[in-house]
């Protein structure tokens, strides 16, 4: 008898356990919304966050000391989910950084065989890069440099996506951090690009974007 109950205990458990974390992500359907509007670059460039999911990010003029978060990235999120039609990359960077922005990509190209089709570096005014980043409306600042570790989820409607707990808001996830980027945004990407996925499906133009 007691043969059978470890027996059962060590097929049921595992089940008991998949159920209850299937149950919590199926409660967190969709990222909460925490910053309306967030200022559209195509006022200012030729990329537009609009009918997108964006990855956004500032490197800043020290882009040379990017170059360990940008690896990051590539490696855990950009490879992972770049064939989504609609899924991008904007770095938005001061101008004048333009050659250290292409020994970046170089880098990046020589680091992985992906295409980076849909990774863009967007140069502008140091004014315009204040007015994208405070429309963000986050608890993080800009170092001198204008740059941050920390990148953002933006929708398809030019809103911020991330966290909202009772005890802590996530504006943004720590590219430094290969630990934050495994456990909180990848999963957080996934839940939008699903979102995203089910709401074509609903409409019944869904094809499938998504490996």
């Amino acid at each position: 008898m007691k043969k059978y109950i470890i027996l059962t205990i060590l097929f049921v458990l595992p089940l008991v356990v998949y159920l209850f974390f299937a149950s919590g992500i199926n409660h967190f359907a969709k990222l909460p919304v925490l910053t309306n509007d967030v200022y559209d670059i195509s006022k200012i460039s030729n990329t537009t966050f609009i009918n997108k999911i964006t990855i956004l990010g500032f490197f800043g003029k020290n882009i040379k000391d990017k170059h360990g978060d940008a690896l990051n990235l590539n490696q855990k999120i950009y490879k992972r989910f770049y064939k989504f039609n609609d899924f991008q990359f904007v770095m938005i960077q001061p101008d004048g950084t333009e050659e250290l922005t292409n020994q970046l990509k170089n880098e990046l190209k020589r680091g992985t065989n992906t295409d980076l089709v849909n990774w863009s570096f967007v140069t502008i005014s140091d004014r315009n890069i204040l007015d994208v980043f405070q429309s963000l409306k986050t608890d993080f600042n800009l170092d001198l440099n204008l740059g941050t570790p920390y990148v953002f989820i933006i929708d398809r409607d030019g809103k911020l996506r991330g966290r909202d707990d009772n005890e802590d808001t996530k504006y943004g996830y720590d590219s430094r951090s290969v630990a934050d980027i495994n456990n909180n945004m990848i999963d957080d990407v996934k839940v939008i690009l699903a979102e995203y996925r089910m709401a074509l499906k609903k409409n019944n133009i869904y094809k499938d974007q998504l490996k």
